[in-house]
């Protein structure tokens, strides 16, 4: 179980919800890694880094591409460099351990204390991805074959893993996490987040701004709806600027902050110039 200290209680710059919260504790607890899930924009990312601060730990980031391997985040060992060595004669080619790097998993393990490590949108990778760290991340122990040496966890990292939802993981890999499913905020909790990054903004121009984005949000017609950092980024520009409040709904000003693709501006757009306002909506 988790001493005191290992334990998350949310920190100054993430607002977390109690169920959140004991999914990350329940992680810890049984040294399980912590599945999130959720729509980009509901802060998977950030909650590491959340975690991190909390407990006072480093954050070690693996951000998985599409050719990514599962081996890249164990070590690499480097034959370039060991042959421009022998080449050249630049030191001992036959000590062949200081031509193994290690990977963020790696760092992870042999890490002088324990830290958070957060494996990143592990869905971009191929599907045979996550079945391969199931030993790694279950036994925590991996082995290099060049040098014959286990490297085992001095201290287990905590582990977070994110996904976009965009493939279906392993079930073998599931059953080995505790999952967790980031809801989209509601407009209270959405104030909140605000309130964490803007303080005493006025509390006019956040009802209206939100209310405008829900709206935005609910329209069917969108490809892809705003998000949370991009509502964030839009109440800054409004508060940059200082575009009249009561005039929000019928501007719609800095659509390109909200709005992501041309055929979602094009539809707001449409909106504005048939005579119509969010505000009756």
């Amino acid at each position: 179980m988790t001493n005191k200290m290992n334990v998350f209680k949310g920190s100054d710059n993430y607002v977390v919800t109690d169920e959140l919260m004991n999914a990350v504790n329940v992680s810890i607890a049984l040294e399980k890694p912590l599945l999130i899930k959720g729509e980009p924009g509901t802060g998977k990312t950030m909650l590491a880094q959340a975690i991190a601060d909390s407990l006072g730990m480093d954050l070690i980031i693996w951000s998985i591409k599409s050719t990514t391997k599962a081996q890249d985040g164990l070590y690499v060992y480097d034959t370039v460099q060991r042959l421009y060595d022998s080449q050249f004669g630049e030191g001992d080619v036959k000590d062949i351990a200081k031509y193994i790097k290690l990977g963020k998993l790696g760092e992870a393990f042999t890490s002088e204390k324990q830290v958070v490590l957060l494996i990143d949108e592990i869905d971009k990778a191929d599907l045979e991805f996550p079945n391969d760290l199931l030993w790694e991340l279950d036994k925590m122990e991996f082995y290099i074959n060049e040098t014959k040496e286990t490297i085992r966890t001095k201290h287990r990292p905590i582990v977070i893993i994110t996904s976009n939802a965009e493939k279906e993981l392993p079930d073998a890999f599931l059953r080995r996490c505790i999952f967790h499913y980031i809801e989209f905020p509601t407009a209270e909790k959405m104030e909140e987040i605000i309130r964490v990054h803007y303080g005493d903004i006025d509390k006019k121009l956040i009802e209206n701004a939100l209310d405008a984005f829900y709206k935005i949000r609910d329209m069917k017609d969108l490809q892809k709806k705003p998000s949370t950092s991009e509502l964030l980024d839009w109440i800054q520009a409004l508060m940059i600027s200082g575009v009249s409040i009561e005039n929000l709904y019928d501007e719609l000003p800095f659509l390109g902050v909200l709005l992501k693709k041309n055929q979602d501006v094009d539809v707001l757009h449409d909106i504005k110039e048939k005579g119509y306002s969010l505000r009756n909506w």
